[in-house]
């Protein structure tokens, strides 16, 4: 798990080498301390007029590392913990070295280091590619708890659906009747609907489809929507969520005109207001929603499918409640003329004959209804998991849980991977939470399961927390 460090700096004309070199140093002795020994620089940042600088430019060489300029405009938009107005005035952006950080999408791990006419910040980047089906595969002897999809595969009847349409394979793939099935599942009108291979699809349309000025991206959540807008090189700016992690609308920046939100979210399990996320829809924005949890939720009293706002576009995914991630499909919602746009992007075919046949089945009464029974059998095995973990010392579990997962994190000061070193030592997978913006070291994510599953798991967790005296700790 070598962390990737990058730097951010700020500087006047009249600084040094030597004194920028000296602050590098400096800040990552501290980032070393906090984020491990063996973390590897890999880029440095700054205001793209200095990107030239004499002192940029030895180091970078010093570092070999690549260099990455940023406009003011991109660097005011990024949320700072420390602002400076003098900078605001002279550059454009009331910060340089933080902003810099957060513009090529790093955590702050140390937010300042001051030399003589030069500051330094340096973070740590997330992997926002690692996803929990990545270390489910390479630990197959492991319990997992880090994949949400419905465990033991898709119910019978719609296998046999899928089984059915393999008879169709040598004809291209038409969504027309998938369309209207998911049309009809949410009262929308044809041109409303938009078939993807998969949400992750529809995040990457998005990128490529649209041109936003500032995208503004809420956190934590799915890194993928953030992951799609960098490689497609848009200026992304990042909306922390801090515990418990509920949503306020006014966070979001008035110049963004593209905002990508989770609910429930993932990893957080929180679900949010429908009325607060409404609230960001506006003529000249895009609205993103990621519902890809929503029909986990008994009722789906939060979701904004049915809504006809300025905008707004709705993700949903069958991967997680009809257990196909193999067979990648989704769909989206919303404003005709997003998805016009994301629909020209759209290769030809980029759905299956069998991933539509899916798509139609599960929008039918009959597994509308079937998902409603297991979202009710999902609330009480979560609600039986929080109640367990209620009863382990030293355990924050983020409150209010709504999605298929929890999000935990255990005593803060045993390391930063201990709580999943130690989860997989005792034969239990979990997700970990140093991948997703925002989070940082120590959290993991759980999946929800049965009963029995959750009375060994919760006592193994336990047991990790606090060993009896006369047991020594699992190496």
């Amino acid at each position: 798990m070598t962390e990737r460090l990058v730097v951010g700096v700020g500087l006047r004309p009249s600084a040094t080498p030597e004194a920028l070199r000296k602050a590098v140093e400096t800040g990552l002795r501290i980032a070393r301390v906090r984020a491990g020994d063996d973390a590897v620089v890999t880029t440095l940042a700054t205001l793209d007029v200095r990107v030239e600088h004499d002192a940029v430019v030895e180091v970078v060489a010093l570092l070999q590392v690549d260099v990455r300029g940023f406009a003011p405009e991109l660097l005011a938009a990024q949320p700072v913990s420390q602002r400076s107005p003098q900078a605001e005035e002279a550059l454009g952006t009331p910060a340089v070295a933080e902003a810099a950080v957060l513009a090529l999408g790093g955590d702050v791990v140390v937010p300042k280091t001051v030399g003589d006419g030069v500051t330094v910040a340096v973070g740590r980047l997330p992997d926002l590619h690692h996803h929990g089906d990545v270390e489910a595969r390479a630990a197959a002897n492991l319990v997992d708890l880090a994949v949400n999809v419905r465990p033991g595969g898709p119910p019978e009847w719609l296998r046999d659906r899928i089984v059915t349409s393999l008879a169709d394979l040598g004809t291209y793939p038409d969504p027309a009747h998938a369309v209207a099935a998911v049309a009809e599942r949410h009262g929308r009108r044809l041109d409303e609907v938009l078939l993807t291979a998969g949400g992750a699809e529809a995040f990457t349309l998005v990128a490529r489809a649209l041109d936003p000025a500032l995208a503004a991206v809420v956190h934590p959540q799915f890194t993928e929507p953030e992951a799609a807008l960098r490689a497609a090189n848009r200026p992304v700016t990042r909306v922390p969520l801090t515990p418990p992690y509920t949503f306020d609308p006014a966070l979001v920046p008035e110049s963004a005109d593209l905002v990508m939100i989770g609910n429930p979210t993932n990893p957080t399990s929180v679900l949010h207001p429908r009325d607060a996320i409404a609230e960001l829809a506006r003529p000249g924005r895009v609205l993103v929603v990621d519902e890809a949890f929503m029909d986990a939720v008994p009722g789906e009293p939060e979701t904004l499918t049915g809504e006809r706002l300025p905008g707004l576009v709705v993700v949903r995914s069958l991967t997680k409640t009809w257990a196909l991630a193999g067979l990648r499909v989704g769909y989206v919602v919303g404003d005709p003329a997003v998805l016009a746009k994301l629909a020209a992007a759209q290769p030809m075919w980029s759905v299956s004959g069998p991933a539509l046949a899916a798509a139609a089945a599960t929008a039918g009464e009959r597994a509308v209804a079937e998902a409603q029974r297991r979202a009710v059998d999902l609330e009480a095995q979560r609600e039986y998991l929080i109640e367990r973990l209620a009863r382990i010392d030293g355990l924050a579990v983020v409150p209010g849980s709504r999605a298929p997962f929890v999000l935990l994190r255990g005593p803060i000061g045993t390391g930063p991977h201990a709580l999943y070193d130690g989860l997989r030592a005792r034969g239990w997978l979990a997700r970990r939470g140093d991948t997703f913006p925002g989070l940082g070291h120590g959290w993991v994510r759980v999946a929800v399961r049965d009963r029995d599953t959750t009375d060994r798991f919760t006592h193994d967790l336990a047991t990790l927390l606090h060993p009896p005296a006369d047991t020594p700790e699992r190496p």
